[in-house]
């Protein structure tokens, strides 16, 4: 079987009991980055082997650690914060292990976009979730945006906040409310509320730091 486990994006006491025996149970823990998931396994004293699973090796990997599941391996996979396959390392395997035949578990838990919506104000019984706008043609994909009336949910960097919040309030216009949630559960958690505009002019990128989730409201 290979279970997928949400892990705290914040706070390491957010994650489950249940989680927690599965990642001690685990043959290995496949993580996307293993320094940072040992900061989580030794918290909580769990001795798993850990081999690496991320972006960069995932599709040579995904056919050898089909194999070892049906060959009756017990594999935990878990990314850096939060649910894997959600804009993480995650979804190559899963669809693998589907194909093959090959159980597949997926623990509820942690994911950053959940709080950040809920805490925003904005309607939440209907939202959009976009992840990261693509690195290459983010205009259009905010175009496509433009008439959606659902609540409207990125993730982004520090790194280009400020260029990405200048194209959404030229794209969807500056009247548009939006929450920047901002290092969810950790101590420095912070919710920013203003319009696209004042955004566009208060924010510049690397102005502020931490995990960003943007939440912006839909169409009139």
């Amino acid at each position: 079987m290979l279970t997928l486990v949400p892990t705290p994006v914040g706070n390491l006491k957010d994650i489950t009991l249940r989680a927690l025996d599965v990642l001690r149970e685990a043959e290995t823990v496949l993580a996307e980055d293993t320094r940072k998931t040992r900061i989580l396994l030794d918290h909580y004293q769990i001795k798993a082997p850990m081999e690496s699973f991320h972006a960069h090796n995932e599709h040579q990997r995904v056919r050898g650690l089909v194999e070892r599941l049906q060959k009756g391996a017990k594999l935990a996979l878990c990314t850096d914060a939060g649910t894997p396959g959600i804009s993480d390392p995650g979804f190559l395997l899963v669809r693998a292990c589907v194909e093959a035949g090959v159980e597949v578990d997926c623990l509820p838990g942690a994911t950053a976009f959940v709080p950040a919506l809920v805490m925003s104000g904005l309607p939440a019984d209907r939202f959009l979730f976009e992840g990261f706008l693509p690195p290459k043609g983010k205009t259009g994909r905010l175009q496509k945006l433009v008439a959606e009336p659902r609540t409207l949910i990125f993730y982004e960097s520090p790194h280009r906040i400020g260029r990405t919040l200048a194209l959404m309030a030229e794209v969807l216009g500056p009247e548009r409310r939006i929450v920047i949630a901002r290092e969810i559960s950790k101590m420095h958690q912070e919710c920013i509320r203003l319009t696209l505009g004042q955004a566009a002019e208060q924010i510049k990128d690397e102005s502020i730091r931490g995990e960003l989730v943007l939440v912006v409201q839909g169409a009139a």
